[in-house]
């Protein structure tokens, strides 16, 4: 779609373009080899297995310091490693309004491109002051009624900051703020200074958003903020693996120690309801999961479900606003579309640039009256949903100059597909440490694997296809269940359980609960980001403070692990930071 304002090709002459994985790029893609004894690599050492080697499995790990390589699922199979290095380039480089192949910016949006929220593949770094376009800012906004833990209703659940001119983006991010406190006592009583005199700091944001930030129609009331930042998108394919019945009984077997999410578990039956999972009508009715469609498994609130309907694949849409075959409606809120029809601003501006044809702002020009104008503005911005179909179709797609095509084809989407589940975990360092392998043992000791999982073994892989690569793949006369890299029966080792803990910290996550984050590759994160950034917010400048965060409070299901780390010498919890870096 041609959405492109000319003020805002002059902004992006001066913005450096990311450039795909190279030689000297910074996504470590040719870093070389990730340990330097390569005698030891890839055979059984100390309490080492030789398949830890390979956290992705043979067909899932890459053996160069990366986040960014293609799986040997990938490389193994004709043709598919050129398509998922054009897919890397939806990821990697900045979207417009109209240039090809990434447009579709706007006419309101979170970023502008994905990678500025995954520095290189990674989790986001910690921020000071919220910036859409500052390269690095992993988070979202999660704005909801603190009584009930709903979103808002005004601005879209991914909060957007930008907006083409002449709109007025749904929250002024000038008017954000980001205050960074520092605990001066933990609930749990645990103190601050370790037995052997070594001490930490936490931290933890505050994050304000005034009523007047909210260019929208009625503006929001009762409302609480908090931070979520992204976290590393390798490795997704293979989580996406991990059979559903396997995570239902890893939850069962827990259910009986921890109170799980009543959300998503029906305790007395002793399994999953019918929410944690996608109906399978949901954009498409084929699916290999019986009367139901996949379960829910991505994000830190277990949200979404198969990888083709996962995070990443809903980020392409909605944090760029760019429209697909299966989503050909915007990402917008009728409370925004309302307050910019009411904007004598908006509604002069386009009254001014909007008669040509072959004006962005055509479509909203009507006959161009004020009147018109503002009616046809909030007709279009409405087009929030499948039930605005017609309306957006009508005004966006069948006349000039958007010719009625949409903005990522499914052959694209396709290939960005084949990059995001086709990405490869980097291998395991320094298992033949003697550090790393006491690490291990008191890893197990404290309790820590109980939540951190270490290993899963995929099943058949009968993964779940939506309706946009369902039409490619009948397109091209092939079989869709066989064009995307594929991870059956691999030993992985992960550290999650799939499961949703809570830890209860000071300014928690939105309702509590949050999935365990798999520590697999994190510890390259400070080589091939910058930042060693952890936990839901950026809170934890460290793996120190990422444990000590789950000790907080004695109501935190990772208390009394914290506790008994609390209590080593500091050799030994040394020992288990190291080993957590290795993994």
């Amino acid at each position: 779609m041609n959405k492109l304002s000319r003020l805002f090709i002059v902004s992006m002459l001066a913005v450096p373009m990311l450039s795909a994985c190279s030689d000297s790029d910074d996504s470590g893609t040719e870093l070389g080899p990730l340990t330097p004894d390569e005698q030891a690599f890839g055979k059984a050492t100390g309490n080492f297995t030789a398949e830890e080697w390979y956290p992705g499995g043979k067909m899932g790990t890459t053996e160069k310091a990366s986040y960014s390589a293609p799986a040997p699922a990938v490389t193994s199979q004709a043709g598919m490693e050129e398509e998922f290095i054009v897919g890397e380039g939806f990821f990697e480089k900045l979207y417009t309004f109209e240039q090809e192949p990434r447009k579709g910016l706007g006419p309101a949006w979170v970023r502008n491109s994905c990678i500025a929220c995954h520095p290189s593949y990674g989790h986001g770094k910690r921020q000071t002051e919220y910036r859409a376009n500052q390269i690095g800012n992993g988070y979202l906004l999660v704005i909801y009624h603190p009584d009930n833990n709903a979103y808002i209703s005004e601005v879209t659940g991914m909060p957007q900051t930008q907006a083409m001119s002449p709109f007025k983006a749904p929250i002024n991010e000038d008017l954000i703020s980001i205050d960074w406190k520092t605990v001066t006592e933990m609930e749990s009583g645990l103190p601050m200074q370790f037995e052997d005199g070594e001490q930490y700091a936490l931290i933890y944001p505050e994050v304000r958003i005034p009523q007047e930030a909210f260019n929208t129609d009625p503006k929001p009331t009762n409302y609480d903020v908090r931070l979520e930042s992204t976290i590393g998108v390798y490795g997704t394919g293979l989580l996406d693996a991990i059979t559903d019945e396997d995570i239902e009984a890893q939850w069962k077997a827990e259910s009986k120690y921890v109170e799980l999410n009543p959300a998503m578990w029906d305790k007395e039956a002793g399994k999953f309801k019918a929410s944690a999972y996608y109906s399978a009508g949901y954009n498409d009715t084929g699916t290999f999961h019986g009367d139901h469609g996949p379960l829910k498994r991505f994000t830190y609130a277990m949200t979404r479900g198969s990888l083709q309907d996962g995070a990443g694949a809903n980020a392409i849409w909605n944090i760029t606003n760019v429209t697909r075959s299966d989503r050909h409606w915007l990402y917008t809120t009728p409370a925004w579309a309302k307050a910019q029809s009411k904007d004598a601003e908006v509604i002069a501006y386009i009254k001014q640039h909007g008669a040509a044809e072959s004006s962005i702002l055509h479509p909203y020009y009507a006959d161009g009256t004020d009147e018109g104008i503002a009616e046809r503005v909030n007709e279009i911005l409405s087009c929030s949903s499948i039930a605005k179909k017609e309306t957006f179709d009508k005004y966006l797609f069948n006349g000039a100059p958007y010719n009625g095509k949409e903005e990522m084809n499914d052959k694209q989407y396709y290939q960005f597909m084949v990059w995001h589940r086709g990405l490869a975990v980097p291998a395991a360092r320094n298992l033949n440490d003697a550090d790393v392998q006491r690490g291990k043992e008191l890893f197990t000791e404290l309790g820590c694997a109980q939540c951190h999982r270490p290993s899963w073994t995929t099943g058949d892989d009968n993964m779940w296809i939506d309706a946009s690569i369902k039409a490619y793949a009948q397109s091209i006369g092939k079989d869709a269940s066989k064009m995307l890299p594929r991870f059956a029966n691999q030993t992985i080792w992960p550290y999650t359980d799939m499961v949703q803990h809570r830890l209860f910290m000071k300014n928690d996550i939105r309702t509590g609960w949050c999935r365990t984050t798999p520590l697999w590759g994190r510890g390259l994160s400070r080589q091939l980001t910058g930042n060693d950034d952890r936990l839901h917010d950026c809170r934890a400048r460290t793996i120190l403070e990422a444990i000590m965060w789950h000790g907080y409070s004695k109501q935190s299901d990772g208390y009394r692990a914290t506790e008994k780390f609390y209590h080593l010498k500091k050799a030994d919890r040394d020992a288990v930071i190291r080993f957590i870096e290795s993994i």
